[in-house]
């Protein structure tokens, strides 16, 4: 038997087996009251272990620098439908996890609307989170909703950056 722990991150409370992965997720929208469970396999995108490989110093310009361009690539490549390029900048973990780019793709355009069509994207600050480099930015989504999204990202043996999840909240004010 596993015993599963629980944590709670920025408004989701996770449950999760020793191994780190996720059982469960909940999110809680405090200004509506509702909660929604997410699947698993979603779940999965949102919380990872610290990576050993990764510092645990706050995040430099140059770190920044690198993040906001793999995400700005990724986005592009939505823009133009491009799965493979687009599955191309997240970590291998994600990449296991959906198999091939279509997989992917039909996830992203599913559950991502707000990162798939963006109507605006706005870079908000690059923090460490328990040892995990975590991009947040503004997107308002194509019918005018704005969103706070978290990118939890992993830095590769060759000094590069990959996408390792998304974690989407609604803001308030924008059509619905």
């Amino acid at each position: 038997l596993h015993r599963r722990g629980y944590v709670i991150n920025d408004g989701v409370i996770f449950s999760t087996f020793p191994s780190g992965k996720v059982a469960m997720a909940t999110r809680v929208f405090v200004g509506s009251l509702r909660l929604t469970i997410l699947p698993i396999l979603f779940a999965a995108l949102l919380v990872l272990p610290p990576m050993a490989a990764q510092a645990a110093a706050d995040p430099t310009p140059e770190d920044r620098a690198a993040i906001v361009q793999v995400i700005r690539n990724q986005l592009a490549a939505f823009q133009r439908d491009d799965g493979p390029a687009a599955f191309s900048f997240s970590s291998a973990k994600i990449q296991s996890m959906f198999g091939t780019p279509e997989n992917f793709m039909r996830m992203v355009r599913a559950g991502y609307a707000p990162v798939y069509r963006p109507k605006s994207v706005v870079f908000l600050e690059l923090v460490n989170l328990r040892g995990t480099h975590v991009q947040r930015i503004n997107f308002v989504g194509p019918n005018g909703r704005p969103w706070l999204a978290q990118y939890p990202m992993v830095r590769l043996p060759d000094g590069s950056w990959r996408i390792n999840g998304a974690i989407l909240w609604p803001l308030p004010g924008g059509s619905t």
